[in-house]
């Protein structure tokens, strides 16, 4: 991948090509044919079918022939591949479709109230996000907990660059794995949405040609934000801490994400108080 706008027709492809492979024809109920299944998946006509297209419009769809899908035909597709919500609005977004409630390009920055709101939510930690996992605002709470954060140069302080290349922070999450899975599928979906957002698309060719696991991750095209759950953090001074995490989304800046950490049992909360209390 390259810094350049991606390509989006053969992402399109591509994703189509993925999530087709992933489904059982035996669970859709599809009629047992004779002729022998030598791929994973459905067979195109069979999506064709079920979508209500041309088996030929499914062919060069999957080729990447720069095909413009109506907005029915994406609705279609997205029913026959038995789509999430995420990865529908993944599809629509790769075929220029954007969502209705969508911004038309990227947020310019915080407003000032959010801002004051992120403080206002002490002792809780708290940090707003852009779409670029950019931080915009944090309070003092999750500086605390953010290992060695306020080393990070600023033009780094990114949730995704910490979690992926910031040295003291590489065995900060206890899961780190689906840490990344739940980071990247948020990325990938703004990545979409924002195809010129080029600096952007930078951080993500940077992200996949240093680390690994991330090049790994980003090429199984997972979609979709994780807007609340549960995540064990290894402090290097307070010891294991387990906070349960929400997501806000801001409804007249739609593409800022506020992040709420709230201790999940007497012990991480102690740990907490301690930690910010240094």
């Amino acid at each position: 991948m390259t810094t350049r706008t991606m390509d989006t027709a053969q992402e399109l492809a591509a994703f189509l090509r993925s999530r087709r492979e992933r489904l059982d024809p035996d669970r859709l109920g599809l009629p047992v044919t004779r002729r022998p299944r030598r791929t994973p998946g459905l067979r195109r006509e069979e999506v064709a079918e079920l979508a209500g297209v041309s088996t030929d419009y499914v062919v060069r769809l999957e080729q990447g022939r720069g095909l413009r899908p109506s907005v029915e035909v994406l609705a279609a597709l997205a029913r026959a591949l038995c789509l999430e919500p995420g990865e529908r609005d993944y599809l629509f977004d790769l075929a220029g479709h954007r969502r209705p409630g969508t911004t038309g390009g990227p947020a310019a920055g915080a407003a000032p109230s959010l801002t004051a709101l992120v403080g206002d939510l002490s002792p809780l930690p708290a940090m707003l996000l852009d779409h670029r996992y950019d931080m915009l605002a944090w309070n003092p709470e999750m500086a605390r907990l953010l290992p060695d954060f306020e080393a990070v140069p600023p033009a780094r302080r990114n949730a995704m660059w910490l979690c992926l290349l910031h040295p003291a922070m590489r065995g900060f999450y206890a899961d780190r794995e689906q840490v990344l899975r739940d980071g990247i599928a948020h990325l990938r979906a703004a990545w979409a949405a924002h195809p010129e957002d080029r600096e952007l698309s930078g951080l993500i060719a940077e992200f996949a040609t240093q680390d690994e696991d991330f090049a790994r991750l980003w090429s199984e095209r997972e979609v979709g934000v994780n807007g609340r759950g549960r995540k064990v953090l290894r402090h290097p001074v307070a010891g294991a801490i387990t906070v349960d995490f929400d997501i806000l989304l801001p409804l007249q800046d739609p593409e800022l994400r506020l992040l709420v950490y709230r201790p999940a049992d007497d012990g991480s909360r102690a740990a907490l108080d301690r930690l910010c209390a240094r």
